[in-house]
């Protein structure tokens, strides 16, 4: 059997044109609906135009509980928003945060190229995430800086938590 095409897109954030709708049906992708993601926090200062070109950028994933979405000592290709449910996060076994919609993971790895330093794993009976590729992060932050301020705020409350639990 032949393989299939790569698709003729461009990306998303550099404005060119994209028949994303061809694309989705042709590949059978798992695209995440516009509601699931204006109801995020990360998303909620976005137009409904912006929503629908970041729907079409990621895909949509399902984990059953006890699955592993990141691997301590991996790098992350991945930048993951949870949609529903709930996910832990494991450092050397121990729970260190739960994550739910709304929470993100994966930007520690693709911002700064280093592996990823927890497990976060599915403990809800299932996990639906959007994922977006690694290599879309950056310019989707720079297309839309009020979604970096928003990681930037998010990320400062984790980093505040993990303190609290140091002390």
């Amino acid at each position: 059997m032949p393989a299939l095409p790569a698709p003729a897109l461009r990306s998303p954030w550099d404005g060119g044109p994209i028949k994303v709708a061809d694309f989705d049906r042709k590949y059978n992708r798992a695209v995440v609906d516009v509601d699931s993601l204006a109801r995020l926090a990360l998303f909620a200062d976005l137009a409904t135009p912006e929503l629908e070109t970041i729907a079409h950028a990621v895909d949509e994933q399902r984990y059953d509980r006890g699955t592993k979405v990141l691997r301590a000592g991996l790098s992350g290709n991945s930048f993951y928003v949870i949609l529903d449910g709930e996910a832990v996060v494991l450092v050397d076994g121990a729970e260190r945060a739960r994550l739910r919609a709304g929470d993100f993971m994966g930007e520690i790895s693709i911002l700064t190229g280093v592996a990823v330093i927890a497990d976060v794993v599915a403990e809800s009976e299932e996990l639906r995430c959007a994922v977006l590729p690694g290599h879309e992060l950056k310019p989707l932050l720079l297309r839309h800086p009020h979604i970096a301020i928003r990681m930037l705020e998010l990320g400062a409350r984790r980093l505040r938590a993990t303190t609290l639990w140091e002390g």
